[in-house]
């Protein structure tokens, strides 16, 4: 039974099915199980690929809406956070302003550090900023709490970042400036020598504290003082030379003022109005001036040295005191030593004469006779002599000379009066102007104050507004027409050159006598400009032949409402700028009907009348800088108005009627609060050449500008790229050419002048692959405090194409990493071939100027297109903190034009000049490596506290023009490279330039390490301990 393959008795068979049938199962039964697990894994990896995605997904949404919770249930927090620290910024800015001004005063000759002073500027903005972030959070609905608390806790970031980069207070704040004084442009000195040494042989001298130089108008006594005084700044003697003109409308603040001003100080008297505290203020300043010569040109009278708290110069104080005069009475009556300057001998009036006539008339023989004397009809005023032979300059005819010399004998036969006789010889030149609009131009001049210096573009807008000029095919076809008359003026010495930082001119005063006296009788004008009235001229002065009137900075307030009006029905211009007028009464200009130019520039008025609406032939309307105007009246009756200014008022809507003025050629609506520009307005004025609105809050459609075919010059506010590429585009596509622009992208910022092509990205958030699209010709590139820009040529790889670029400033851009990226991009052969100067200020991830991609090559054998950054001649670095090395090596061949370095409070800076690397390699040696920087003259190196070398370890500079090297706050430098000409090779060094200055404290110069003691000789006489010099 055993075999028979049955169940035995006692076996436990499967109770539903027969043992063979159960042992299938069995089997069965395992794949069925496998089947199962292989399902119950398949479904489990499923369910956990959805778990996974879920939980990113929850990820992805919870940890924003995480934070945003968190910025709704901490906003309170983070605005007491943000309080506290815009608070501490405040009293942060406070006390370094207050510190500032402490130590600006003790001693005199300091200027504020470029980073304190880019730092203050920055925090005010910063602080500026806050107050719109807290009035927006304070305004804010309740829903907005998140993103309110994201901004605040992101500001007060900013904000906290800011602060702990702060100038240390225990530092100074300020550094030297120029040493003792700026020289002033002169012309030469003939046959004055005499009177010049005597001068200086007084200043020389302990007992001769006051000095008198007194001679008649246009003998030279301004031009000898000037050589004077430019060679006193050569001296070691005094501390200062102080430079200060007077002229007929004296008065103590006014001098107090100027005084001030040459010191660099005034902004401290300005705040002051007590005349007690301005004196103390004044002589305060004066004694910590140290051991000064002051200068005063062109006094009139006398007046008291004491009422005004100037030091009495004396041999104890070692001080000195020059003034010049036309009247020795003034000498006697301030206790000065008198030196008459009398007029040049008749060899040297020759000798003068000659220089100024031209070689083509000395070698002409048959003028020589007359041409003697028509000198001596000059006898021998320096500046009768200028301008004769200016006027008479590469005439050749015989005739012209003998004509000439009759005209000079007639016009002064009859006058007996010295000084009438110089301004007859003076009217010489002006007679023979011939064309009456130079004339016109001329005597146009006498209308600005005595003495003042008045900007070249301003004169030409000016006479353009007159009139003077003709119309032409554009507007800056007549600005340089009006050059060319300059230019003209001062070839014939009738407007002498007083260019400082803006291109300037001025009058002589004897040439503004002269201009007075034809204008006191045809054409009439009524100048008393700059006389510090308080009141306008009576009645009786308001003749009724009055062409032109100037009352332009005086101190009128008021012209009272029962004033008579003028009855002036010739007048065409009125010239009231720069008072303190604040209304106008509607009657005063009801008799002027022939009135063509109204300049209310920088007053305070508030409200033109009416009747102005009734000047039907008034051609120019001028009300820039009244920032208390709020109503213009309606001006459609003005249909021949041709430039009207608005700028900096506070109008809040365009004047009614401005759409009918189809004849406007300059228009300037950059108002802080003008709120709406009506559409279609300014396509109506076809004929602009000047426009300029530059405000995030006006609703102006860019399109109708581009209808504007004559515009010339453009200023123009974009809220993002988009809008500016779209212009840049359009531009392009109409090959419209601007004569000048300034195109702003960003936040609202007011500009000042248009004086080149230049485009301002200010306060700009940049999208990952957002670009920004300028025009080709841009001439200057201004980025100001942007985010998310890690480097031009990420968004604006354009730029690498713009052939004319010459400025390049960047600031305040928390997240740049370099300024451009090399290889370049684009298709130019030579991009950057013309900038001039590189601006980087307060970039604090800045790390190199150029960054190179590496593709495996060594860096030293970069090789940047020669024309790339070639005419670079300034690079102004400072608040840059991550930078290492300023310029790289392979870098230097393309900057064999720059002239000055200046780095400043670049905290990681270790070398300025980079040795050679390769790629994975230290800096290797460089015993005979040269830095070529041909041209460089300033170098200027301020708190640097890593700063280890100028060009690494021993290398050597071949920069044979330097005169400049500043060094403060620099512990770890301990070596000056050799930079100046060996005789050959280990000989002595050759010579040093005499000019040659290095200026720092002692403590550095001593600790200094020298290669070759010969090298330590030859600089030694040059150094300059900057603590002492201003002392």
């Amino acid at each position: 039974m055993g075999g028979s393959g049955l169940p035995s008795v006692g076996s436990k068979p499967n109770a539903l099915c027969p043992s063979g049938i159960s042992l299938i199962g069995k089997f069965a039964g395992t794949g069925a199980r496998r089947r199962n697990q292989v399902n119950f894994n398949y479904y489990r990896d499923k369910s956990m690929k959805y778990v996974e995605t879920t939980l990113a997904v929850i990820n992805c949404i919870g940890a924003p809406v995480c934070k945003y919770l968190g910025y709704h249930r901490n906003h309170d927090d983070y605005v007491r956070k943000f309080k506290s620290i815009r608070d501490e910024l405040k009293c942060k800015t406070e006390d370094m302003e207050l510190q500032l001004k402490a130590e600006l005063l003790h001693p005199l000759g300091k200027i504020p550090k470029k980073g304190v002073h880019n730092w203050l500027e920055k925090a005010k903005a910063m602080i500026v900023e806050a107050q719109g972030v807290e009035n927006k959070v304070c305004n804010g609905r309740y829903l907005c709490r998140a993103r309110n608390g994201k901004l605040v806790e992101e500001k007060t970031g900013e904000m906290q970042t800011f602060l702990d980069k702060s100038p240390n207070a225990s530092e100074s704040l300020v550094i030297d400036g120029p040493n003792v004084g700026f020289p002033l442009p002169t012309s030469e000195l003939v046959g004055e020598k005499a009177v010049r040494d005597e001068i200086w042989k007084c200043l020389m001298q302990e007992e001769v504290s006051k000095i008198g130089v007194w001679g008649m108008g246009g003998v030279g006594k301004t031009t000898i003082m000037k050589h004077i005084h430019n060679d006193l700044l050569k001296q070691s003697r005094f501390d200062k030379v102080i430079w200060v003109t007077i002229s007929k409308d004296f008065n103590v603040v006014k001098l107090q003022d100027a005084i001030a001003s040459a010191l660099n100080l005034k902004g401290y008297l300005a705040e002051k109005s007590d005349e007690v505290i301005r004196a103390v203020i004044l002589s305060a300043m004066l004694k910590r001036a140290g051991k000064h010569v002051l200068i005063l040109d062109d006094v009139w009278d006398e007046f008291s040295l004491e009422e005004v708290e100037i030091p009495e110069p004396s041999s104890s104080n070692g001080c000195k005191m020059v003034l010049t005069t036309r009247s020795k009475q003034v000498c006697n009556r301030m206790g000065c030593k008198d030196m008459l300057v009398r007029p040049l001998s008749k060899d040297d009036a020759l000798i003068l004469f000659l220089s100024r006539v031209g070689p083509n008339t000395v070698q002409n023989k048959t003028i020589m006779p007359t041409l003697e004397l028509v000198v001596n009809e000059c006898d021998g005023l320096p500046l009768t002599i200028f301008v004769v032979a200016g006027t008479l300059k590469g005439q050749n005819d015989p005739i012209i000379w003998k004509n000439a010399l009759k005209e000079l004998k007639r016009q002064t036969w009859m006058v007996k009066e010295v000084e009438d006789k110089v301004i007859e010889r003076l009217r010489f030149s002006f007679d023979h102007l011939k064309d009456d609009e130079v004339k016109q131009c001329f005597l146009y001049c006498a209308l600005y104050p005595e003495d003042f210096e008045i900007f070249k573009d301003e004169l030409t807008e000016c006479w353009i507004d007159e009139g003077f000029i003709d119309e032409m095919d554009s507007r800056q076809d007549m600005k340089d027409k009006g050059h060319v008359i300059l230019k003209r003026l001062e070839d014939n010495c009738l407007l002498e050159d007083a260019t400082s930082d803006w291109p300037r001119v001025k009058m002589h005063d004897a040439l503004r006598d002269m201009a007075l006296a034809i204008t006191s009788m045809n054409p009439r004008y009524m100048t008393q400009a700059g006389m510090q009235l308080k009141k306008l001229p009576k009645e009786e002065e308001w003749r009724a032949d009055i062409e032109k009137v100037s009352l332009m900075r005086n101190s009128i307030s008021e012209i009272p409402q029962d004033m008579f009006a003028p009855d002036c029905q010739l007048l065409t211009t009125l010239l009231l700028q720069h008072n303190r007028i604040e209304k106008i009464p509607d009657s005063f200009f009801a008799n002027m009907p022939r009135l063509r130019v109204l300049n209310l520039s920088c007053t305070s008025i508030q409200s033109l009348p009416d009747s102005i609406s009734e000047l039907k032939e008034l051609t120019t309307l001028l009300l820039h800088d009244c920032g208390r105007l709020r109503h213009v009246p309606r001006l459609s009756k003005l249909q021949g108005l041709k430039k009207l200014d608005l700028r900096w008022t506070i109008i809040e809507k365009v004047p009614q009627g401005m759409e009918i003025l189809v004849d406007l050629r300059y228009l300037d609506l950059c108002c802080t609060y003008l709120k709406y520009i009506p559409a279609g307005v300014l396509s109506k004025l076809s004929r602009l050449q000047h426009l300029k609105i530059n405000l995030s809050n006006t609703k102006a459609r860019v399109e109708e500008v581009l209808t504007l075919q004559n515009l010339e010059c453009f200023e123009w506010y974009f809220q993002d790229s988009r809008e500016l590429n779209k212009f840049v585009s359009a531009m392009k596509q109409s090959k419209k050419s601007l004569v000048r622009y300034a195109l702003q992208v960003g936040q609202r910022h007011m500009g000042g002048r248009i004086n080149d092509k230049i485009v301002k990205i200010w306060g700009y958030r940049f999208c990952e692959g957002e670009l920004i699209m300028l025009p080709l010709d841009i001439q200057d590139l201004f980025i100001n405090a942007c985010r998310d820009l890690r480097s031009l040529s990420d968004h604006i790889p354009c730029l690498e194409n713009a052939i004319d670029l010459r400025f390049c400033t960047i600031l305040n851009c928390q997240d740049i990493k370099c300024v451009v990226s090399w290889p370049f991009s684009s298709s130019s052969t030579h991009p950057f071939q013309s900038l001039e100067r590189l601006d980087l200020y307060n970039l604090p991830d800045l790390r190199e100027v150029i960054k190179v991609e590496r593709f495996g090559s060594a860096t030293s054998s970069i090789l940047l297109p020669p024309a790339s950054f070639s005419l670079l001649k300034v690079i102004d670095i400072r608040d840059c903190w991550s930078m290492k090395t300023l310029l790289p090596h392979w870098l230097l061949s393309n900057l064999q034009n720059l002239e000055e370095i200046s780095v400043d409070r670049c905290d990681d800076l270790i070398q300025v000049l980079g040795a050679p690397t390769s790629e994975g390699e230290e800096i290797v040696s460089d015993a005979s490596i040269k830095f070529s920087l041909p041209k460089l003259r300033e170098l200027r190196l301020y708190s640097l506290p890593e700063l280890v070398s100028i060009c690494s370890t021993s290398g050597v500079m071949v920069c044979d023009s330097l005169r400049l090297i500043h060094v403060h706050g620099c512990s770890k430098l301990k070596r000056i490279p050799p930079f100046v000409p060996l005789v050959g090779n280990g000989q002595p060094y050759a010579y040093a330039p005499p000019s040659l200055q290095i200026s720092s404290i002692t403590q550095w110069m001593e600790s200094l390490e020298w290669d070759d003691p010969n090298f330590k000789n030859l600089l030694q006489p040059h150094f300059i301990d900057h603590y002492f010099r201003n002392r």
